[in-house]
């Protein structure tokens, strides 16, 4: 993703919550931490390396397992680098008609020299492959509920609107042109989640009633000091699907590791071989997995 711009403090009418509660239908951080750790183990997870393939059959093997219907998106993007296999994984639970709720995150990680992307990547993976689990457990979906694992999310070379969120751009143009696009209630965006100092921030580009809902729900489930006390402007995954009019939101920390102008914009683990798991908690992917799953709850409800 990229940092547009930072607009300091936010002042909220929500406020944080009380001691937090137990994560709904049994969402277990533990789950989607050692999910990560196990994305990582893979190594550099570029397009059309072997890391990325023996990932995509990892990824493909779990969600067979939690009983999803998966479905691929494949195809060839145009890159900088020249044409590279690119893989969209799509993981629907719930019933098969209705609006759906869609919960997206990518899987591959940037062409830098050792990294492993534990944040950038790796927790977006895992959270994904844990509410799988969590969700395939669930008979009592009363809409539909997909799980996006994005591929060529990261630049190539360097980020523009052509050198960027491949997966994502193909997908949506995907669901454009067969008429789907109509039947898509809200994007959820889950992208830098596992951060053990988690500050999800307000993204200014994403739709302001989703994240409504998601307060709401963070909220009711004590967890409202870990969102929305800041906000910024970033372009991720999300951005496709807003300009396709399908209402979408970009949940993350983009402060990683000490901010100052010696590193990267979002922080010093950032796009760094630094983007450890020891940076990670597992705490932090149960509030995050937590507030989405009351959030498709909500969001079923309307």
């Amino acid at each position: 993703m990229q940092l547009l711009r930072w607009a300091g403090a936010l002042a909220l009418a929500v406020t944080c919550g009380p001691t937090a509660i137990a994560a709904p239908k049994g969402f277990d951080g533990k789950l989607a931490f050692n999910y990560t750790r196990e994305v990582v183990e893979f190594g550099e997870r570029v397009p059309g390396s072997a890391a990325h393939k023996r990932l995509e059959e990892f990824i493909l093997r779990r969600l067979k397992l939690a009983g999803a219907r998966v479905e691929s998106d494949r195809f060839t993007a145009d890159t900088p680098r020249g044409p590279l296999p690119m893989h969209n994984i799509i993981a629907k639970l719930g019933p098969a008609t209705g609006r759906i709720t869609m919960v997206a995150g990518h899987y591959d990680t940037k062409f830098l020299p050792n990294f492993v992307g534990a944040n950038d990547g790796g927790a977006s993976t895992g959270m994904l492959l844990a509410l799988a689990d969590t969700l395939g457990r669930d008979a009592d979906l009363h809409s539909p509920v997909w799980l996006l694992f994005l591929d060529g999310e990261e630049a190539v070379k360097n980020w523009t609107d052509a050198d960027s969120v491949y997966g994502s751009r193909h997908l949506v143009q995907h669901f454009v042109q067969t008429g789907l696009a109509p039947q898509i209630r809200a994007v959820l965006l889950v992208d830098m989640i596992g951060d053990r100092d988690l500050d999800i921030a307000r993204e200014t580009n994403s739709t302001r009633w989703v994240q409504d809902f998601i307060a709401s729900a963070a909220q009711q489930l004590g967890y409202g000091k870990y969102f929305f006390q800041q906000e910024t402007a970033i372009s991720d995954d999300h951005i496709p699907f807003l300009h396709a009019g399908i209402p979408a939101v970009d949940l993350g920390d983009f402060t990683y590791g000490p901010m100052g102008p010696r590193y990267d914009s979002m922080g010093k683990y950032h796009h760094s071989p630094e983007d450890t798991m020891d940076k990670l908690s597992a705490h932090s992917f149960t509030v995050v997995g937590a507030v989405v799953l009351r959030t498709i709850e909500l969001l079923g409800r309307q």
